[in-house]
């Protein structure tokens, strides 16, 4: 009489149900007048705007099983206004399973599409939410991000760090070397600041290039600097040929197609853009004109991890490498960032914030909002945590001290 073998099926899991969306909005009035660290338009007028402070809108959702995911919504201006925007399209994730994010997103973006909030805070709340409810997914089956989104297909992720600002020139050429000897093999430099002599600028990057050597990657970000004047961005791109900068990156503005696609036609340097473009179907159009080189989104502007996915494979069909934009992010979206990365075949490199809007003022939504801290560079790579969901749990103590009423 054959024995027979005892096999245990295991049964599904029981289905979760969302309970509570709670939309988070911080903000930390920097102290110090500063000067705008970007070459934004009518810098004059605007700095005491746009960097009076670090802001955030975070994402909590809760569970009827005891999980709560996060994720974070990237607002440069009034974060209790992307609040208010979740506060009013929260009811229709209530009594849904998380686990259901993509059809959850395709509802989400139904609410507006038809009037034209395809960018901008409406997108920026519907990603911070889709955040969550993959970091959710992962929290529920115990596994990091990247293993739900395909798993590793880099042990580590080579970074690079931004940004060397245009100062003093000893001061930034002093930063540079600190920054190689952290081992950092890659570095990019803002420039912009001088449009009317843009031949300063050049001989910014060329002092910093000297100083570095030629081993180190740089690239340039002009923030849009030239987006009146077509004729500057093809001079300062053929000056930056000459100096071995890696890329280019927003030279003129994003909705300007045709400017890039005259750029990266007449230049041999790669050409970068992605971080102001919002969702697929503005990256569609760059990637069909061969408008650029290199795509950087970031996944708390373009509709979260669920849209992210979508730039990516299309990129990928393009044969486009991804490079993800961070900027002035939280520490949420960096970690969700450092788990999404480390799981696209196209990466090209990891955006690694070292400098803050204020030298006097450090940003504690990047460097104290966790208890765990995810920001761990060796030898110039990333390492990515292996916690559950996007690996994050959040410093309360910080939360309550800059939420906004």
């Amino acid at each position: 009489m054959s024995q027979t073998q005892d096999v245990s099926i295991a049964l599904p899991r029981r289905r979760m149900k969302i309970t509570k969306v709670e939309p988070i909005s911080l903000y930390v009035p920097i102290e110090d007048e500063i000067e705008a660290p970007v070459a934004v338009p009518h810098a004059a007028d605007l700095t005491d705007i746009i960097f009076s402070g670090y802001r955030t809108t975070l994402v909590r959702i809760e569970t009827d099983c005891g999980l709560t995911g996060v994720g974070e919504c990237m607002v440069r201006l009034a974060p209790t206004a992307t609040r208010a925007i979740i506060d009013d399209i929260s009811a229709i994730l209530i009594g849904r399973d998380p686990l259901d994010r993509e059809a959850i997103w395709e509802l989400l973006f139904g609410i507006m599409m038809n009037r034209g909030h395809n960018r901008g805070m409406f997108v920026e709340a519907i990603s911070g939410i889709d955040i969550a409810l993959w970091d959710l997914a992962g929290k529920f089956l115990d596994l990091p991000l990247y293993t739900l989104l395909g798993g590793r297909h880099h042990e580590r992720l080579a970074a690079y760090a931004s940004s060397l600002r245009f100062r003093a020139r000893d001061e930034v050429i002093a930063q540079a070397l600190d920054f190689k000897k952290r081992g950092f093999q890659a570095m990019k430099i803002k420039i912009g600041r001088n449009l009317e002599k843009p031949q300063a600028d050049i001989e910014f990057v060329a002092a910093i290039r000297e100083a570095v050597g030629p081993d180190v990657r740089l690239m340039v970000d002009a923030n849009c600097a030239y987006s009146e004047d077509l004729a500057t961005a093809l001079q300062v791109g053929r000056a930056l040929e000459k100096l071995d900068i890696f890329w280019f990156e927003e030279p003129i503005a994003p909705n300007d197609i045709e400017g890039y696609v005259q750029l990266a036609s007449a230049l041999d340097i790669r050409i970068a853009a992605g971080e102001a473009d919002f969702m697929s179907f503005g990256s569609r159009e760059f990637f069909r004109r061969r408008a650029i080189d290199i795509v950087q989104p970031n996944i708390s502007r373009t509709g979260g991890i669920t849209e992210a996915r979508r730039i990516a494979a299309m990129s990928r069909a393009f044969h486009i490498p991804y490079a993800p934009h961070t900027g002035s992010c939280s520490a949420v979206c960096l970690a969700a960032t450092l788990q999404f990365a480390v799981s696209l075949p196209n990466f090209l490199t990891f955006e690694f914030m070292q400098s803050d809007w204020s030298k006097s003022q450090p940003n504690p939504l990047r460097h104290d909002l966790l208890l765990h801290p995810v920001e761990k560079l060796v030898d110039g790579f990333m390492e990515v945590p292996e916690r559950p969901g996007i690996g994050v749990e959040l410093n309360m103590d910080i939360v309550d001290r800059y939420r906004m009423a």
